[in-house]
């Protein structure tokens, strides 16, 4: 049961890190445009990043791939559900598939990273 609370604990803070670093992306590209193709690439970045970040501070213990599998599994549905809510669109297109991929790589690589770093 610990091993599923630490990967929720994860999830949702990898979904606020994301939501805090997209506003910044957003204030940027208010002041400096980007083409699309940019965003995309810069978006996948962020919630990389912010996959990582969260399972290097909430996931401890053993059984790190798993952990981390299931956190990036919560947090692309998570997100998914987040972004889309706030754009008003639950379309489904080829990039959920891209992020879905992602965040159960992202989230394994962080999970294995996460419980071999020793904590003092």
């Amino acid at each position: 049961m610990e091993k599923i609370s630490q990967a929720v604990k994860s999830a949702v803070a990898a979904v606020v890190f994301s939501v805090v670093l997209s506003l910044i992306m957003a204030i940027v590209q208010y002041v400096v445009p980007m083409p699309q193709t940019t965003l995309v690439i810069v978006a996948q970045c962020v919630k990389s990043v912010a996959l990582a970040a969260a399972c290097l501070l909430f996931l401890h213990g053993e059984a790190g791939i798993w952990k981390g599998i299931l956190s990036g599994v919560m947090f692309t549905l998570l997100s998914f559900l987040c972004f889309n809510g706030i754009g008003g669109n639950f379309a489904f297109s080829w990039l959920i598939l891209l992020d879905f991929a992602l965040g159960v790589g992202v989230g394994a690589l962080s999970g294995i990273a996460a419980v071999n770093f020793k904590r003092e």
